[in-house]
């Protein structure tokens, strides 16, 4: 007989409530920020911030063009930050505004990869919005110039974080515990 696994409730962090209103004050900003541009090239680092992304654009007024990237990190032997892309943007960023928008900022080797090469590429400017910052397990200096909400060194899902694939559909941000 087999065991099946016991995925236990996460409790509340962030409410979705809390989220609405964070994300309206985030494309209030955007749109402030991007009102005198032709608009802005939106990169999403898939899979965790697909949420995110849509509830922000969908709330922006300002023109936007869409894109993800998805990475994976080395495991093994290597050296934190070698960064594996899985998938690339299609959409040429020469010259634009480019926006990456992420679920969660942890240590940053992945965010400064995308980062750096986004600028390379020849963006005009490159922008970080992240929902949630996790300071305390950062490694590398990532600048986040739009941040939802800073939380503690916690395990976190929801809201298009998960544990195992589960949890990205849960509409609050919470603590998985054990």
């Amino acid at each position: 007989m087999s065991q099946e696994k016991v995925f236990p409730e996460p409790t509340v962090l962030i409410s979705s409530e809390k989220i609405d209103r964070r994300i309206d004050e985030l494309a209030a900003q955007l749109d402030r920020d991007y009102a005198d541009t032709d608009g802005l090239v939106c990169v999403g680092v898939l899979k965790g911030s697909v949420f995110f992304l849509v509830d922000l654009l969908q709330r922006v007024t300002v023109p936007v063009e869409i894109d993800f990237f998805q990475t994976s990190s080395y495991g093994g032997t290597t050296s934190p930050g070698e960064v594996r892309i899985r998938k690339d943007i299609e959409v040429s960023i020469r010259g634009r505004d480019v926006l990456l928008v992420e679920d969660i900022v942890d240590t940053g080797y992945t965010l400064r990869t995308i980062l750096d090469l986004l600028r390379f590429r020849g963006a005009r400017s490159v922008r970080l919005c992240a929902l949630l910052d996790k300071a305390a397990t950062r490694e590398v200096v990532v600048p986040i110039d739009y941040c939802g909400f800073q939380i503690d060194n916690v395990f976190v899902v929801g809201y298009g974080l998960d544990y195992d694939e589960r949890y990205r559909n849960l509409t609050y941000i919470g603590v998985l515990e054990g």
